[in-house]
């Protein structure tokens, strides 16, 4: 049966207690779905080793789940939300691959390429990158509130630590790699509140560009990126309060915020080999939100 997408998951508002950073999925009241009862996989990553930062919850949990149902062994990188990671490692050796957990905190180039380096060392070998773990901010209301230590971080954990990772992995992904990065809409259409991160996804869509060509080239690695629209993740009560949390996804033409489920195709088609001529691309899941 079909269905309306404005009314295919949960709608606004969301009562959710706010939470600190790191935000954490085991302490929400509203669930994420990631396709637990809902993905089914064709076998179109079997045999692959994918290494997923940020992958403890939200969409990296989605993206998980989803690739080790296509047949892919997944290691799971994240920061020390240690019971999210575990959940999602359930979920890998439920769906029978393999999974590796690899905890750390991105903003040290030597944990960047250490998790580049034990993937390929345990999981003997590493064909897909998808950096996608990422640091939110409180929102702020005045542009002066945003501390020199926290724009830092967000910089290096959300754009530097693509650097350090991509370099390590090259060493390793084979001809027909995929590296696929997680940007947003608000490389798009930046959010003063948290200006820093938008900025950082801006960053992101010109690493994707400006990679792509080179690495296909060099390597025969594609590169490409997903921009994500408003995403019901634990990123969000970590962000946001008030009105701004209830609301959350309100903005969008489908009047809600995706569920982490349905981004999850996006990355499984980028890495797939029916994407073979798909590099360098933003591919926008925004619920209608424009790109651009």
């Amino acid at each position: 049966m079909t269905q309306d997408p404005k009314q295919q998951n949960p709608q606004p508002p969301f009562r959710e207690n706010p939470q600190s950073s790191p935000g954490r999925e085991a302490d929400m009241r509203n669930k994420p779905d990631h396709g637990e009862t809902s993905y089914k996989g064709h076998e179109r990553l079997a045999g692959k080793v994918a290494l997923i930062t940020g992958a403890d919850s939200g969409i990296g949990r989605a993206v998980a789940l989803a690739y080790a149902r296509e047949g892919a062994d997944v290691a799971i990188a994240y920061l020390n939300e240690h019971a999210d990671a575990k959940e999602t490692e359930r979920w890998v050796t439920q769906a029978g691959r393999r999974a590796l957990l690899l905890p750390g905190d991105l903003a040290d180039p030597e944990v960047c390429r250490g998790i580049v380096k034990r993937t390929a060392s345990e999981l003997g070998r590493l064909d897909i990158v998808v950096n996608n773990a990422a640091f939110q901010g409180k929102a702020v209301d005045d542009f002066s509130q945003l501390s020199a230590e926290r724009i830092e971080r967000t910089f290096r954990v959300n754009i530097l630590a693509m650097f350090y990772v991509t370099q390590e992995a090259l060493k390793y992904l084979p001809a027909g790699g995929s590296v696929i990065n997680t940007a947003s809409i608000q490389a798009y259409k930046p959010s003063p509140p948290i200006i820093d991160y938008a900025t950082t996804k801006g960053a992101i869509v010109a690493f994707t560009k400006g990679l792509a060509p080179e690495f296909i080239q060099s390597k025969g690695v594609r590169v490409n990126c997903v921009a994500p629209g408003p995403v019901w993740t634990p990123i969000i009560p970590q962000s946001f309060s008030g009105e701004k949390l209830e609301q959350f996804g309100k903005q969008s033409p489908t009047l809600r915020p995706a569920q982490p489920a349905e981004l999850a195709p996006a990355y499984v088609f980028l890495a797939s080999a029916e994407s073979s001529f798909v590099n360098g691309e933003v591919l926008g899941v925004t619920g209608g939100l424009p790109l651009g």
